[in-house]
């Protein structure tokens, strides 16, 4: 438990500005899409399993708060992805492109094109929850 306590009051404190944002925020996003998965594999094999349990689990994901935690959820994939291709290309490819300059710039970039992806998907995802649960929009 000492090691867990260390490292996460390292991750707390350390200010590596760009870098050290990026990090943790791929570690956090990697996080979430893995406990959506573990969640996604449990709740379908209730299909078989326990179908009513099943459509007390499909009624709890068409509620507000499980809409926001979608949109949430893209934000989460199109980063990890963004970041984890930006890293697997300056290993592989640009070895030479790992200085902090450089890191501060396609950190940023990564950013963008992360939200570039998740800003026109939660605009649509928001709006059907928004249709669907509030019935705006003549829903």
């Amino acid at each position: 438990m000492t090691a867990l306590k260390t490292t996460l009051t390292g991750y707390a404190v350390y200010r590596g500005r760009e870098g050290h944002w990026s990090f943790l925020l791929h570690r956090i996003t990697g996080l979430g899409t893995g406990l959506f998965l573990t969640v996604h594999i449990l709740d379908i094999a209730f299909v078989y399993l326990a179908p009513d349990l099943f459509a007390n689990a499909i009624r709890l994901y068409q509620s507000t708060l499980f809409g926001i935690g979608e949109v949430a959820l893209v934000f989460c994939v199109f980063f990890h992805g963004v970041n984890g291709l930006r890293i697997a290309f300056l290993d592989l490819v640009k070895p030479d492109w790992w200085t902090i300059s450089k890191q501060r710039n396609w950190t940023r970039v990564t950013l963008a094109i992360s939200l570039a992806l998740w800003l026109p998907s939660a605009a649509v995802m928001l709006y059907n929850l928004l249709y669907h649960n509030f019935g705006l929009f003549g829903g």
